[in-house]
Formats: C-alpha cells, structure tokens, sequence
C-alpha cells in the first residue's frame, strides 16, 4: 500500500481555502455525489453552473441547497442531456455565454447498468454515447474558457473500468453482438479515463501545461445511479450493498472529484479514490491505475475515433 500524501484519514474537505471568484462547471448534480460536490464548493463561495438534464430536479436542487445555505449562494442550472449530442452543443455555448472563466469541469453525471441494449439519437451504444461521447464534445467545446482560466478538466470515472473486455472493442463499438450492461458500461469508463491521460499527453505536445486534467472515481458510494438506469437485479443487489460496510456516503463519494477540482499541485499522472478495500471505501489518495487503461496505442485511435465519430476536433 504506498503512503497517501494526505496523511492517514487521506484528502478532505477541510483542505479547500474560500472559492470566492472561482466558478466550477458540474454535471448531474440533482442527486448523490454530484450534489455533495456542487453543495461543499458552494459553502466554500464558489459560483457553481449546474449541468443537468431534469430542470425540474434542477430547480428543487437549488430550492434545497439555499435552504441550506442561504439565499446568497452564487449558483445556475443549464439544461443538458449528456446523450444528446445537440443538447451539449447548446448547453457549452450557453455556459460560454454565461460565465467569464472556468476553473473546473467536473464531468460526474453517467448513467450505467442500462439492461437492454439502447441506442441514443446520435447513433451510439447509450452508455457510451453518454459516458464518453457525450463528455467528449462537452470538454471540447469548454476547453477555450478552461485554458484561458487556466482551470482543470475533472473526468470521474469508475473502478468498472477494469472490469468487461479492458479493451475498446473497435469491430463493434455499439455491442451489436454480446450487449451485457456491464461489459458496455465498463467500456464506456474505461474510454474516459484513457481520454484523460492521452488528452494529458496531446496538451504536453501542444505546450498548453496550464490546463490540469485528472481522472477520479467515487469508489461505491450510496447513490441513485444503478437506481436510475440498472436492471431489477442490478439494483436488488446495490440496494443491499448500500447496508454494507462496503459503501459510504455519497458526500465521502464526492471527495475525489473535490480534490481533483481543488487541490494545488496534485499529480496529474495519478487515479485519485478511496484507498481502502478493494478501492470502494476508505481515505482518499492517489491509487494504483491497471495497464490497460493507459495503453497508448488504444488511446490514440480511441481518440481519432472520438474526433470522426462527434465531428468535434480539439483545438489543441
């Protein structure tokens, strides 16, 4: 187990200073560790701009948070459907439209466990079309703000990606063949965390070394989102698992991509999560990332790929 640089009860927090001037851009924040996360920026005097494909949920969100906090909170909702290619077009040029900088991106909304193969209007496999594609466009069409802030890139991924295939099945990206809603959700997260460490590479060989980009993971946090999109078994066994000690809470859940937004002179090269068992629970550090999710050669044709598929060329 190597030594977590944040001491024994790891990152939290505590370690955040006041964020007043700073605007962080989140999304899914209606519920769960996205909620935590907008709700702990904003008690520290943040501008938060929330992401969110619900306005409804959106509006009681805010309704909530200033009950909590007070009225004064500085704080916006832009409506976005991450799986609607059209719709994150229109959401980054109002984000542009409504803030002078960007000091993080947190891409946190996902959906997972989807039972039965969907395709979304674009054309792709929904969790992919969601979990990758859909912040794929969304990173490129902010990354000017982000880089004239010099702000951070935040991509939360999860532990999935070392489950399913560990690879990017390139001869059938939409799961034609052998749909399981675990092997395409895993390849969904397995695309944006080897996005954040080949965009970290690409941002290197341009010399733009002023945008941060990290890659996190709640660990297993209890929140809705096999709840949202799982099977009925799926969410049989996540709703008992919630009872276990093997779950936290979503506000523990919602540290790693704090950190990553927050913390000064974090590694960029590192995976940030819970650092106890099986990296589901525990103090929040850097931790062990598998091969395969930085595989080179993969990453490069994933992102050539990426380029042709949402027609959106990164300005690098």
């Amino acid at each position: 187990m190597e030594q977590n640089q944040f001491g024994k009860k790891g990152w939290t927090p505590d370690r955040i200073g006041n964020l007043k001037g700073k605007t962080f851009v989140i999304t899914g924040t209606t519920s769960g560790t996205g909620f935590e996360a907008a709700r702990i920026l904003l008690s520290k005097g943040a501008r938060v701009v929330m992401l969110n494909r619900n306005p409804k949920k959106s509006e009681n969100t805010i309704d909530i948070l200033k009950k909590e906090l007070g009225n004064s909170i500085d704080v916006l909702t832009i409506q976005m459907d991450l799986s609607v290619q059209a719709s994150v077009k229109k959401a980054a040029a109002e984000v542009l439209k409504s803030v002078d900088r960007i000091d993080a991106l947190i891409c946190n909304a996902a959906i997972a466990q989807v039972p039965k193969r969907v395709l979304t209007v674009d054309g792709w496999e929904s969790q992919m079309g969601t979990n990758y594609f859909g912040n794929f466009t969304l990173q490129a069409l902010l990354f000017p703000l982000i880089e004239k802030s010099k702000g951070r890139i935040v991509t939360v991924g999860s532990m999935g990606y070392n489950m399913g295939l560990k690879t990017i099945k390139f001869d059938d990206l939409n799961w034609d063949h052998d749909y399981t809603p675990n092997n395409a959700y895993s390849q969904s997260k397995l695309a944006q965390i080897m996005s954040v460490y080949e965009l970290q590479d690409r941002l290197e060989k341009a010399g733009k070394t002023d945008v941060k980009v990290y890659a996190c993971h709640p660990g297993s946090s209890r929140t809705n989102l096999i709840n949202t999109s799982g099977s009925f078994m799926m969410k049989f066994i996540f709703n008992l698992m919630k009872l276990s000690p093997l779950t936290q809470s979503a506000e523990k859940g919602a540290y790693p991509m704090l950190m990553c937004a927050t913390e000064p002179n974090l590694d960029p090269k590192g995976f940030y999560g819970p650092t106890g068992w099986n990296n589901w629970v525990g103090p929040v550090g850097a931790h062990k990332l598998e091969p395969h999710a930085k595989d080179k050669k993969i990453a490069q044709k994933l992102w050539e790929l990426s380029e042709k598929e949402t027609g959106i060329k990164w300005n690098l």
